[in-house]
């Protein structure tokens, strides 16, 4: 699992000098707006703080050309609720028509749409941790969806989704601190030093 990095040409060639081998490209988002600058990418439709569908659709309007290097478009979502993100499913999928749509998985779950291509793991704390989730997340690989997972800022939810074999992530935290990288990459080497057979080899599903 790789990390998408939410932030600036040169704070991404920071992460980069810091675990190179942890990062895979870029999150464009609306909530901070950054440039494109890796050639990989993401789209997350910033609904943390309130759905943004007209800022997501004119990120997509504006990668258009370079849509078959970007990993998933993440269609806008409700957090921390299943029902009303299948709403809004229905409501502005076709907003990302062109690109791989990622479904945001929310707590409630129970089912994703038939045309997703992705899923990203959303929700609440209690659920991103919780065994559903897991479940979630296997059921998902097993039918070869691209997996994303959002707010992994602790060694903990990285290695877990890590050996799961999801693809990529993101953290607000691993983006704009450099300590909190520093800190999980030494325990990500540790532990895979000491470990070996437990390496999980993937790439982000690209």
């Amino acid at each position: 699992m790789k990390f998408l990095i939410d932030g600036s040409g040169a704070r991404i060639k920071e992460r980069r000098n810091q675990a190179d081998e942890l990062i895979g490209g870029q999150l464009l988002t609306p909530l901070t707006g950054y440039k494109k600058c890796e050639d990989v990418f993401g789209v997350d439709n910033g609904g943390f703080s309130g759905a943004k569908p007209k800022q997501f659709s004119r990120i997509l309007k504006r990668q258009w050309d370079f849509k078959e290097q970007c990993l998933f478009a993440a269609v806008p979502d409700k957090v921390g609720d299943h029902k009303e993100t299948l709403l809004m499913w229905e409501e502005y999928e076709h907003l990302a028509d062109g690109y791989k749509k990622a479904f945001v998985v929310q707590d409630g779950f129970d089912e994703w749409p038939s045309n997703a291509d992705a899923i990203f793991l959303g929700g609440s704390t209690e659920f991103k941790d919780s065994y559903e989730a897991e479940l979630i997340v296997k059921t998902a690989l097993d039918n070869n969806m691209h997996v994303h997972i959002g707010r992994v800022n602790t060694f903990y939810r990285f290695y877990k989704f890590h050996c799961m074999g999801a693809h990529t992530c993101d953290g607000s935290g691993i983006s704009m601190y450099d300590h909190m990288l520093a800190n999980l990459y030494s325990l990500y080497k540790k532990r895979f030093i000491k470990e070996p057979d437990v390496t999980v080899q993937i790439d982000m599903g690209f």
